[in-house]
């Protein structure tokens, strides 16, 4: 899926290298692969989340196997998008991220020929991309949203689910930038290959010690959070996959390897139907917290179960 029409600046890319290009849109960046399908299918768009960029470069052959093209995009802030003088991934109102979102949606659907896009979004970024839909509904701006883990609600009691809520919403307008927490990421640990887990990733996007937690950032996380709660009204069909278990972001967790150790799977399976009336839901067992990034088998069935359900919802076809 070649379109120059699109951008006149793709250039190799920096971080995948071949066959992968990149190119500014938006304030973030705009990654493709020259060896997908010239005629996809399908477009998938993919939105990464919090102490993450786009790296996932098996996700592009796997759906290119199926004729289905992949973009990533890194969001301003984030991985290739990120400048000396910005936070990574701060902003204290997720709508901050909406322009930039929208022109990588903008630029897909114009690669995409009339073909039908799907926002794919992980995490964070499926809570950014759940309220971005909600918000642009009527638009037809994407035929189809698929949620990998997305982080609908805090990982936390329910006393600090509220009263630590409470206390976001008094320091978080006034001192936004103050950090909450840094506890080292033991999920992106494990994942990273020199450490003897299956991914390459760059640890200046994807950091291994974790990404320090704002009041800001986390304040505009919750207030996203209770607008989920409320119920969305997306227009489009929506999947959300997650693992069937949860587990502690501990080194002496012996199951790391096949839980979501960051995310409740509970409260995503409680809170996806109130994101709108044509909601699926796929549990993948043995899958960690992105399910893009799990062993062998939950990771196949998680890849089938997206390309099926892209079959079933949204081209009515298959390859």
């Amino acid at each position: 899926m070649r379109d120059d029409t699109v951008a006149t600046t793709w250039r190799p890319d920096e971080l995948l290298g071949g066959p992968f290009e990149s190119t500014p849109v938006g304030g973030g960046t705009l990654v493709r692969s020259a060896t997908a399908p010239p005629r996809p299918r399908a477009v998938v768009l993919h939105l990464h989340g919090y102490n993450d960029y786009f790296f996932q470069d098996h996700f592009a052959r796997a759906l290119e196997a199926q004729g289905v093209a992949l973009l990533g995009v890194d969001l301003p802030g984030a991985g290739r998008s990120l400048r000396a003088d910005q936070i990574p991934h701060f902003v204290t109102d997720l709508r901050e991220h909406g322009p930039a979102l929208t022109a990588a949606v903008h630029a897909a659907r114009a690669a995409a020929h009339g073909v039908p896009l799907v926002l794919h979004a992980h995490s964070t970024g499926g809570l950014l991309a759940a309220l971005w839909a909600h918000a642009h509904r009527g638009r037809g701006d994407v035929d189809a949203l698929a949620l990998d883990s997305p982080f609908l609600d805090l990982h936390a009691s329910w006393l600090q689910r509220t009263l630590g809520t409470w206390v976001l919403d008094a320091v978080g307008p006034w001192s936004p930038t103050a950090v909450l927490s840094t506890t080292p990421s033991v999920y992106a640990t494990h994942q990273l290959a020199t450490n003897g887990g299956r991914w390459d990733f760059d640890v200046r996007y994807k950091r291994p010690e974790g990404q320090p937690v704002r009041a800001g950032w986390l304040r505009a996380v919750r207030r996203g959070q209770a607008r989920v709660a409320r119920g969305l009204a997306i227009d489009v069909p929506v999947l959300v996959a997650r693992s069937d278990r949860s587990g502690p972001d501990v080194a002496t967790n012996p199951d790391l390897d096949v839980q979501d150790t960051v995310l409740d799977v509970a409260q995503i399976a409680r809170l996806a139907p109130r994101l709108g009336d044509r909601v699926d839901t796929l549990t993948v067992p043995g899958g960690v917290h992105d399910l893009l990034l799990s062993r062998e088998e939950p990771r196949l069935r998680y890849l089938t179960g997206l390309t099926g359900w892209i079959d079933d919802v949204v081209t009515g076809s298959k390859p």
